[in-house]
């Protein structure tokens, strides 16, 4: 009788424990803000029994890879743009689980402080991302700096560009390289994470950017097989409450804009 009480004892232990431990999900993200924002939810995750481990990367390819085979759970870093471009081009299937916010891109010179101090043949760096790269462009379109072939085109490269009437000239590199070469260029088109990093304020220091208008949504990101987990489902929530807006409004003075 005591031998069974004690084993009765010790699963709810083991049971207890495993309870407080909860469910294990690894998400990627990049530094700023995404990181940022899952380390504010963390506690609140831990309480829904979720316990969240945030992987963060500087580049936009290997959290995505890494999802995709399985050694982590989801991301969040991209925009929809950005992640049809890479499932296309890499085979993989990932989908999108909630949209959360807006990074308004914007393009930044050290040199010059108005697009109308733009001398022609400028050299302008953009990324070489094709989703990136093709809202750099609309970008420059939308200030009257240039024309696509296809105005509407989300993955235009400067080979897609049809009137160039200032001869710019287009510097394209990886998206976290941008903020490097901001001294040596006319014109730096640079994600709002890596201009955050880089000390920039996209609403103050920005010569042009997007409003708030923007379609370019920063989402959570999973596979199809946990799209509809339970821990995916509370992590999806918690990115989306009062608490994460309020955050996002106060700490970024709208270089991040809420989605929700």
């Amino acid at each position: 009788m005591k031998k069974a009480l004690l084993l009765t004892a010790l699963a709810a232990f083991i049971s207890a424990g495993l309870a407080q431990a909860g469910e294990k999900l690894v998400v990627a993200a990049t530094p700023v803000p995404h990181a940022e924002i899952l380390e504010l939810i963390k506690p609140q995750l831990a309480k829904e029994g979720v316990d969240l481990e945030v992987k963060v990367f500087t580049d936009y390819v290997q959290p995505n890879l890494q999802v995709d085979e399985k050694h982590l759970d989801a991301n969040y870093f991209q925009t929809k743009p950005y992640l049809d471009n890479f499932n296309a081009g890499k085979g993989t299937h990932l989908v999108i689980v909630t949209g959360v916010h807006v990074e308004p891109f914007g393009g930044y010179s050290s040199k010059y402080k108005s697009l109308s101090e733009l001398p022609d043949g400028a050299t302008i760096a953009i990324p070489n991302e094709g989703s990136n790269s093709g809202r750099a462009l609309l970008l420059l379109q939308k200030a009257g700096l240039l024309t696509l072939k296809d105005p509407k085109n989300a993955l235009a490269t400067p080979k897609d560009i049809a009137k160039n009437p200032h001869n710019f000239k287009f510097k394209e590199l990886e998206s976290a390289l941008l903020p490097r070469v901001l001294e040596q260029v006319d014109l730096d088109l640079i994600n709002t994470n890596y201009a955050l990093e880089a000390g920039l304020n996209p609403a103050k220091d920005a010569l042009v950017i997007e409003d708030r208008s923007s379609p370019y949504v920063n989402y959570l990101v999973a596979r199809l097989d946990n799209q509809n987990s339970d821990a995916i489902k509370k992590l999806s929530a918690a990115l989306t409450s009062p608490q994460v807006k309020a955050f996002i409004e106060q700490k970024y003075q709208g270089a991040v804009v809420p989605a929700f």
